[in-house]
């Protein structure tokens, strides 16, 4: 095997290009859609948004099953089942009339991405990978961050150009011409299918030979390791997604629609930034402390926007926050998989994403809802505030007091 790349590399780089698709129209490009629907269709916000929450919630129950199904059989069925989905359910939501029509396409789109989210991906790498998996992990879901940064313009521009149902066909295509390949001819189950070992490297003593401790679903939920993950992952995805989602309408009264487009912009730079930070360290760094102290920087740029309403403050607090969000989202997956090992890795973090997915779609409604009842943003950044603080001091208290593995 010198000189030649260890297969569980390419599985990072197909899982990079299905985070790219998967979060750039499934989650960012969510956005433009709901915009050409509420501009075409006579629907209102509210009734597309809410059909958009419950296809969130639907498609994170279906995590709780989506682990446990790549675990068993490998992610090349489950990656091209979603695939397909997907691709069904972003091709119908260009061809929406009714509410009824949005709910349905957006459930079979949402459905889909489950198949391809951060629970599949990392799910899909877990097995290939001991000293490297917080590398390889991080290193796939940058994908999430490009589809961010890219999604959003190049959507809009074939809006413009050829119309929203073309548009929804073209990305459903898309979808079908790179993922389903990838599914079904890149993605295999693990290292042994292929007479491979974890990393590449086989293991030089008996110690090594041995895997580590690896619990059961019905072990990990039993411990506070993996409740206080949960909890405070939960509060600190839910209050990102919150704000992302109203970051456009928060900045535009202060610095105008260009520029809240720009801070969205260099927000996710910001993210893809941090995640190659993770990427590069995360293997040598307890992921505990370091998600205590990524949710108390979030915390600190969310209380200073709501304290100081000054546009260098937006802008300067806008990028910082950008840092830790694509941290936060990656950070929950990295230590289930070190504190609980690879057997059951697809089940326990589907269970674990069940949860956090719920809470990342009820965020954005709890932000409306406090805007409505307070008149502003103010008082929704201070409580997200504290809720950042509260998620960080329960993840560090959930540290191990010795070694799982």
């Amino acid at each position: 095997m010198s000189g030649r790349i260890f297969y569980g590399w390419w599985i990072v780089a197909a899982c990079l290009a299905i985070a790219i698709l998967s979060w750039g129209l499934g989650i960012f490009g969510v956005g433009v859609s709901l915009y050409a629907i509420t501009q075409t269709r006579g629907l209102s916000i509210g009734s597309v948004s809410t059909a958009f929450t419950v296809s969130a919630i639907l498609s994170a129950i279906a995590s709780f099953f989506v682990g446990p199904l790549i675990d068993r059989y490998g992610p090349r069925p489950v990656m091209a089942l979603g695939a397909i989905m997907m691709a069904a359910g972003l091709a119908l939501i260009g061809q929406v009339q009714t509410l009824l029509h949005v709910y349905g396409a957006f459930i079979l789109s949402g459905l889909g991405n489950a198949c391809l989210s951060v629970t599949a991906i990392t799910a899909a790498i877990s097995p290939w990978f001991e000293k490297h998996q917080g590398r390889a992990m991080s290193s796939a879901m940058l994908g999430a961050s490009v589809g961010g940064m890219t999604s959003t313009p190049i959507l809009i521009f074939g809006v413009e150009k050829i119309g929203f149902p073309a548009t929804m066909l073209w990305s459903a295509g898309l979808m079908l011409a790179i993922v389903l390949p990838l599914a079904l001819f890149v993605m295999k189950k693990n290292p042994a299918q292929l007479g491979l070992y974890p990393d590449g490297e086989a293991p030089r003593t008996k110690s090594e030979a041995a895997p580590p401790r690896s619990f059961s679903r019905a072990e990990a939920i039993r411990t506070a390791a993996f409740v206080t993950l949960v909890v405070a992952f939960s509060l600190g995805l839910g209050v990102q997604v919150g704000f992302l989602t109203h970051h456009v309408s928060l900045a535009a009264p202060l610095i105008g629609a260009s520029g809240a487009a720009f801070i969205v912009s260099i927000t996710a730079i910001a993210a893809f930034l941090g995640r190659v930070a993770l990427a590069r360290w995360a293997d040598q760094v307890d992921l505990r402390t370091t998600s205590a102290i990524v949710l108390c920087v979030a915390a600190v740029s969310l209380e200073a926007i709501a304290a100081f309403p000054l546009i260098w403050v937006l802008i300067g607090a806008s990028v910082v926050y950008g840092l830790t969000t694509g941290n936060v989202t990656s950070l929950s997956p990295i230590i289930v998989r070190r504190e609980f090992g690879a057997g059951a890795f697809g089940a326990i973090n589907g269970a674990a994403w069940m949860v956090i997915g719920i809470a990342c779609a009820i965020g954005p409604v709890l932000f409306g809802w406090l805007y409505d009842w307070f008149g502003g943003y103010s008082v929704a950044l201070h409580i997200a505030a504290v809720l950042d603080l509260v998620a960080a001091a329960i993840v560090y208290a959930g540290r191990p007091k010795v070694e799982l593995s």
